[in-house]
């Protein structure tokens, strides 16, 4: 009894130490002169760690812990203030103790394994092809100077290849699935509900998180405008990029809608499409209508219900960003047609996509089989080298040949295919639009990448290697199950 007592005593005590220790803090820090910002935000996260640590140190917390970091601190816009030879960003710091705690996991705990995707052989080819450019133009690399840019495109690639492998082997239940798709959709959300407010004044509230002590600005972004228009950046490093983003998680935000008829979850589909248009591009609108696609493809009597919905959704966009379906209109028909819009810079550094494939196929006849080297191409910076090409699939073709081509399009029609059979086969409806969703969220990707040098924007490229990793996961789970009912 005693102990029980005394149990109870200390659970009191801890409650009342995670209640009045905060405020203690910031008495003291204000009685001190201290500044209360810094204090306040590190005893909030503090708290936040004692009440949840369960929950934050879980295989699931700590994933979480790594999407909200990517999502919502801008990459390459501010790093960690400390002296290194290389920018040192947050995501970069929680990748990597991630990466030491799975491999000191898988090498100690027999219940932590490497679990296989399903794609090694286009995943791992893309890989090699990567690399085996690097080796095969290394005097080519040097003399250009490039060497560091390429070393470090290399080690990006390196961590989107553990990032996918990580999620596929600690996610092992539809539960977490759910829960973490659930993060990416409510971060995507605040995300595009600043992005409208971007959309319509011009102010980026993510180009000010340096009033917390761990950030410090490193290039900060100007307006980007378009038609009269601002266009959204939010925590992207780019509008294309951003929209691109919101495109992914929209038909994630559809499945767990679907799941349970949750309404909050409609008004995530609102907000990121909303905030999708708010970057006023064009890359966005052909993901989204390549997502729509494929849901009329997998799901067509539930998807032919919702076509009534899209009068109220012009009138919402009309009305909460003014201009900007005008806009949208002005960029796919310009003056004079679009052809002729893109064909018209050539040489140019960054327009002009149908005058960029010419000069473009020269280059790759060049070095076909293993391309020009990966991450050679160097399109800003002190001593760029090449032009933009707005193109991901025509700039892995000259990065990384054919080898590196047939690659990728192996892997994203795998992907899709796999996904899709599962979504027609899957006698749960639940399941079926998991993977309904997730072969949405990739095939829009892969149009999105003949419109834009998807691989350049790293937050994106992320989150296309996350919702990969997440889709290896549910289709393991999906054959564990069916396996099971075939031996039961």
């Amino acid at each position: 009894m005693r102990a029980i007592v005394a149990g109870y005593e200390r659970g009191r005590l801890l409650e009342a130490s995670i209640l009045l220790g905060p405020f203690a803090a910031l008495f003291f820090a204000a009685a001190m002169g201290y500044p209360l910002l810094p204090v306040a935000a590190a005893v909030a996260l503090l708290t936040m760690f004692v009440v949840g640590h369960r929950l934050l140190l879980s295989w699931h917390g700590l994933v979480a812990g790594l999407l909200l970091v990517i999502m919502l601190i801008p990459i390459r816009r501010y790093r960690m203030p400390v002296d290194l030879p290389f920018e040192l960003e947050p995501y970069r710091v929680v990748v990597a103790v991630l990466a030491v705690i799975w491999v000191s996991s898988l090498l100690i705990d027999p219940r932590v394994r490497l679990r296989p995707t399903g794609f090694e052989l286009p995943l791992l080819l893309f890989g090699a092809a990567a690399f085996g450019s690097y080796l095969v133009n290394g005097a080519r690399i040097n003399a250009l100077g490039v060497d560091s840019k390429v070393v470090k495109e290399l080690t990006f690639l390196a961590s989107f290849i553990v990032v996918a492998y990580l999620i596929a082997s600690v996610v092992r239940t539809i539960g977490a699935i759910d829960f973490l798709l659930g993060v990416l959709v409510a971060g995507g959300a605040v995300i595009a509900v600043f992005a409208i407010v971007e959309g319509r004044t011009g102010f980026n509230p993510f180009n000010h998180l340096d009033v917390l002590p761990f950030l410090e600005p490193v290039h900060l972004l100007d307006e980007q405008v378009r038609a009269g228009r601002f266009r959204a950046y939010g925590t992207a490093q780019h509008p294309i990029a951003l929209g691109a983003a919101l495109v992914l998680l929209l038909p994630l935000a559809v499945y767990l809608a679907r799941r349970r008829d949750e309404r909050r979850w409609w008004a995530g589909c609102l907000l990121l499409t909303l905030g999708a248009l708010a970057t006023m591009t064009r890359t966005s609108v052909l993901m989204l209508v390549a997502a729509g696609v494929v849901f009329l493809w997998l799901r067509p009597r539930e998807i032919r219900r919702l076509w009534p919905a899209l009068l109220p959704l012009i009138v919402v966009v009309h009305f909460a960003m003014p201009g900007t379906l005008g806009g949208l209109k002005q960029s796919f028909f310009p003056e004079g047609g679009l052809l002729a819009d893109q064909s018209t810079s050539k040489g140019s550094r960054g327009q002009g996509r149908v005058a960029d494939l010419a000069p473009a196929i020269e280059e790759f006849k060049q070095s076909p089989i293993l391309g020009q080297g990966y991450g050679s191409r160097v399109v800003d910076g002190e001593n760029p080298n090449a032009q933009i090409l707005d193109n991901q699939w025509l700039g892995s073709l000259l990065e990384t040949g054919i080898v590196g081509v047939m690659a990728l399009i192996l892997l994203l029609t795998r992907t899709v295919r796999r996904l899709a059979k599962a979504a027609k086969e899957e006698a749960d409806e639940r399941s079926g639009w998991l993977f309904t969703a997730l072969a949405a969220s990739m095939a829009s990707f892969a149009l999105g990448m003949l419109t834009f040098d998807a691989f350049s924007f790293v937050q994106v490229t992320f989150l296309f290697f996350i919702l990969f990793g997440l889709a290896a996961a549910a289709l393991s789970l999906d054959a564990a199950s069916r396996q099971g009912r075939t031996s039961g």
